[in-house]
């Protein structure tokens, strides 16, 4: 089973910036598009970003120009850069397949202050 480990989260005031990191154990994740989720409370978790095997970024309308994506195969690594955070961006992060084909790892919280 993959496991799926975020870090990288905190508490920013609005404005700042962040960067989220998202490890996993699977060797063949070079060959799969990855995507970063966030669910805030109450709320359902939806795709903020995705990227492909070969490095094409997709982004929700409410993150972009401000979120950026990336990610490092020697690594099995993917990073989300988060600029220009506002209040609305508070929320738990997790990364998976774009197709959210593995199970969710636990998560990294992001607390935007106004």
């Amino acid at each position: 089973q993959v496991q799926l480990v975020e870090s990288g989260g905190g508490l920013v005031q609005a404005g700042g910036s962040l960067r989220i990191s998202c490890a996993a154990s699977e060797g063949t994740f070079r060959l799969w598009s990855m995507g970063w989720y966030r669910q805030a409370p109450g709320k359902q978790r939806d795709l903020v970003a995705s990227i492909s095997s070969s490095a094409k970024t997709n982004y929700a309308d409410s993150v972009k120009g401000r979120f950026t994506i990336s990610r490092d195969n020697a690594k099995n690594t993917v990073y989300l850069q988060m600029n220009s955070l506002t209040p609305d961006d508070t929320a738990t992060y997790y990364c998976n397949t774009a197709g959210a084909s593995w199970s969710w790892g636990q998560g990294t919280q992001v607390t935007v202050s106004s």
